[in-house]
């Protein structure tokens, strides 16, 4: 398996793995074992590569089969969840100090294809993203959706990210993570 920074030739397999998981498209019978929540346009991933360099793909036989996407607040501000987590950043401290758009940044969403899960993929791939990131930033913050307790396991479980806070939004409620991307997992 190889892992990578994707390139703009990926962005068509990254779409293709994640819309199979997307909350709008997935199979009903699937959600259970997680699912993502954002839908993104090529356009949107071909700014997450050229300026952010923050999507990172796990590609086997050539196939896209998991991704993780990371980048700064303000790439991520145009999304009304995300402007709505940067307004609260200064309410959170972690590791001694008030989070910010300057100390910290939004990973996720990930997705890994079920035929590879539990192969010890999500925590390789995890560790190459947050190592990347590590070089611009401190810490690592996300959001689960509380109706996917299985992103919610592997994330507190598995890759050790810590709950700072539970929120709400549109209707959903969220528990929000961070790491210190000084720690390899």
């Amino acid at each position: 398996m190889e892992f990578k920074i994707a390139e703009l030739s990926d962005i068509e397999g990254v779409l293709e793995l994640h819309y199979k998981y997307q909350v709008d498209s997935i199979a009903e019978k699937d959600k259970k074992d997680g699912f993502v929540t954002t839908p993104f346009t090529k356009e949107e991933l071909s700014n997450l590569i050229t300026q952010e360099s923050g999507l990172f793909i796990a590609k086997k036989d050539e196939k896209v089969v998991a991704y993780v996407m990371a980048a700064s607040w303000p790439f991520w501000s145009v999304w009304p969840m995300f402007a709505f987590m940067i307004k609260d950043l200064p309410n959170l401290e972690y590791l001694g100090q008030k989070l910010s758009t300057k100390n910290s940044y939004q990973y996720g969403p990930i997705c890994i294809d079920k035929t590879i899960r539990g192969t010890g993929v999500l925590e390789k791939i995890f560790d190459f993203s947050r190592e990347e990131m590590s070089k611009k930033f401190p810490i690592l913050v996300t959001f689960v959706n509380q109706k996917n307790p299985r992103s919610y396991e592997a994330h507190t479980r598995k890759l050790g990210l810590q709950v700072i806070q539970e929120f709400d939004f549109n209707n959903n409620h969220y528990f929000e993570l961070v790491y210190d991307t000084s720690k390899k997992i």
